[in-house]
């Protein structure tokens, strides 16, 4: 199931950035995307009820920058940040986003290897874009003729 994040759902949250996202985000940051009229923020729920995963998006005009999508590493390889991808791409194209932009680790081979599947393309390098390690990050990008095909 994949419903919007709340604020009571941050601390589970804050667990999974932490093991997937260097450096992570804080409470307060996390909360303002939760509050933001602009963002997408949506969670992937087990049957149990505990999140799996969650993916944030933020609108500006017309386009959108995805700023995260994360994962329990338990839950991993099982489709669910397709399904948040979707659930994404769902949003972007219902408010009229013309076009999708990202940053990923040059190194996340398996991050890339999923915003490819979901129509992405690479369009640059950003040197040093990226802290705790250091390492520069591939932009990639997605346009408006293809939001609406969920691969």
């Amino acid at each position: 199931m994949i419903r919007l994040a709340t604020e009571g759902d941050i601390a589970e949250i804050l667990d999974i950035e932490r093991a997937s996202i260097s450096p992570p985000w804080s409470h307060g940051v996390l909360l303002s995307e939760i509050y933001s009229e602009d963002s997408f923020f949506a969670l992937s729920i087990g049957a149990d009820g505990a999140i799996l995963g969650f993916v944030i998006l933020r609108r500006m005009v017309d386009e959108a920058e995805l700023f995260q999508i994360a994962v329990d590493e338990a839950h991993r390889r099982r489709g669910v940040a397709s399904a948040l991808m979707g659930a994404g791409l769902a949003w972007a194209n219902d408010n009229g986003i013309n076009s999708i932009y990202l940053e990923a680790r040059i190194s996340n081979g398996a991050a890339i290897a999923l915003y490819e599947k979901h129509g992405f393309t690479r369009t640059g390098r950003r040197k040093g874009y990226y802290t705790d390690p250091i390492e520069d990050a591939v932009i990639m990008a997605r346009q408006s003729s293809v939001l609406n095909c969920f691969t």
